[in-house]
C-alpha cells in the first residue's frame, strides 16, 4: 500500500513537471489541449494538476481554457537566487568573523513568521541547541535576526505580527508584550543591530545584523550567538561591520 502511494505521488510530480515544462516552452497562454499533448497527459489529468497548480499559484488562468506560468514561481526564483547568493557571499566573511570572535557566526532568513538558519560557521565550542542544526527555526520576535526583519515590516506589520502569533514566551527573558517589543526595536533602529538577551534559550546571547542586496531589500540576518557569560558587547561593531561586507558584495549601497 504505501509503495502505491509512494508510487503514485511520484507520478504526480513528474506529470507536474511535464506540464510546467510545457508552459514554459509556450511564450503565450496555452490551451489545455496544447499542453496535454505536450505532457503525454489525458486532458482530465492535464486539468486535474493544472488547477491544483493554480490553486498554489504556480500556475495561472489567463483565460477560460488557456493557462501560463504563475507569480509564485518569480518569488520562489527570487527566493533561491537571493538565498544561494548570500550564502557563498557570506561564508568567507563568517569564517572571518568566527576566527575572530571564537563562537557560532549564523546565516538566516525568514520564512513567514519565523527565522530559518541557512549556514553556520563553528568550533563545536558550545552546545547550544537553539541553532546548532541548519535548517532550525524559531520565532522572529525571540532572535537577534529576527527583531531585524520584525523592524523592516513597519510598526503595522509588527501589530499583525504580535496579533497573529500572539507572542509566545519561550525563556523568562522572552518579550511578550507589544509594548516591549516595539521599546526594543526602537533600540534596534537606533543603533543598527539587534540583540537576543537570552530571549529563545536561557544562557545563550546573540548580536544580528542585517544584510541587504542590490535593491536595499533586507534578504537575511547575520549573527554571532555564545553562552551569556562568553558574549562580548564588543562584538557588535563586528558583526554590523560584517553584515554591511556582504550586502556591498551583493551590490547594496548605502544612501546615507
Amino acid at each position: 500500500m504505501a509503495q502505491a502511494e509512494s508510487k503514485n505521488s511520484i507520478q504526480v510530480i513528474e506529470r507536474m513537471t511535464r506540464l510546467l515544462d510545457a508552459l514554459a516552452d509556450s511564450s503565450a497562454p496555452a490551451s489545455l489541449k496544447h499542453l496535454a499533448q505536450s505532457a503525454g497527459l489525458h486532458p482530465s489529468t492535464a486539468h486535474r494538476i493544472l488547477s491544483a497548480m493554480v490553486n498554489g499559484g504556480m500556475v495561472e488562468r489567463a483565460e477560460p481554457g488557456s493557462y501560463r506560468l504563475g507569480m509564485r514561481l518569480i518569488e520562489l526564483g527570487n527566493l533561491v537566487k537571493s538565498r544561494l547568493g548570500v550564502r557563498e557571499l557570506a561564508l568567507p566573511h563568517m569564517r572571518d568573523l568566527h576566527a575572530a570572535v571564537g563562537e557560532a557566526v549564523n546565516l538566516s532568513v525568514r520564512r513567514e513568521d519565523e527565522i530559518v538558519y541557512i549556514e553556520r560557521s563553528s568550533s563545536g565550542r558550545s552546545m547550544m541547541r537553539v541553532v546548532n542544526v541548519i535548517g532550525g527555526r524559531a520565532p522572529l520576535h525571540i532572535t537577534a535576526a529576527g527583531k531585524l526583519f520584525l523592524l523592516e515590516d513597519g510598526t503595522a506589520g509588527l501589530r499583525e505580527y504580535a496579533r497573529r502569533t500572539g507572542l509566545p514566551s519561550h525563556t523568562r527573558n522572552s518579550l511578550s508584550s507589544l509594548e516591549a517589543l516595539e521599546k526594543d526595536l526602537d533600540k534596534v533602529r537606533r543603533q543598527g543591530y539587534a540583540l537576543d538577551h537570552e530571549e529563545a534559550e536561557l544562557g545563550v546571547r546573540c548580536i544580528g545584523a542585517g544584510i541587504r542586496d542590490d535593491d536595499g531589500a533586507l534578504v537575511a540576518g547575520l549573527s554571532v550567538s555564545a553562552p551569556a557569560e562568553r558574549m562580548k558587547p564588543v562584538w557588535s561593531a563586528l558583526v554590523k561591520q560584517t553584515a554591511d561586507d556582504i550586502s556591498h558584495g551583493l551590490g547594496y549601497r548605502s544612501s546615507i
